[in-house]
């Protein structure tokens, strides 16, 4: 069903359940999976003048480095085979544009689960990649969100037994 998978990352930690459900379904599959990581250079368009870009671009091309080759490790963990791009630009528009051109068969990455007015004020990478992707597009939640959830889930399991 599956041949290709993108998971685009961000390099935090939380990121990596969306890469690990990713590489699981990769191997279920045996689909190759890739990897993207996206530098947007337009968040730091409004540094002074004085701030040298070049170091900025710098530690963001290394930081991307380091979470492609995050994704290589967890893709070897699950015996899949992973190839991957440093992108330049929109976040979104990268994932959509490479997930199109290189024929992949679904795209799965994560999202912080943010709603209301922090959604609206921050954008979300996930939904812009989810309205313009005509890939299907699978969405894990990381982050904080996460842990809450699973906390609660816990104690809802808990409900109505007695503990020793």
């Amino acid at each position: 069903m599956y041949d290709r998978i993108l998971v685009p990352t961000d390099g935090s930690t939380e990121t990596e359940r969306a890469v690990e459900h990713a590489a699981q379904l990769a191997a279920a599959h045996d689909a190759e999976l890739h990897g993207v990581y996206v530098v947007n250079s337009a968040t730091f368009a409004g540094l002074h003048m004085e701030t040298s870009w070049e170091g900025v671009d710098e530690v963001l091309r290394e930081e991307g480095e380091t979470a492609l080759e995050r994704v290589a490790d967890i893709a070897a963990e699950y015996g899949v085979a992973c190839s991957s791009k440093l992108l330049d630009g929109s976040p979104s528009r990268c994932i959509v544009e490479y997930a199109e051109g290189q024929d992949c068969d679904l795209v799965v990455m994560g999202t912080h689960g943010r709603g209301g007015i922090d959604r609206l004020l921050l954008g979300s990478v996930a939904e812009g990649v989810v309205r313009a992707c005509s890939v299907p597009v699978l969405t894990v939640q990381v982050g904080d969100d996460t842990e809450e959830s699973a906390e609660s889930d816990a104690e809802s399991a808990n409900v109505g037994k007695s503990v020793p």
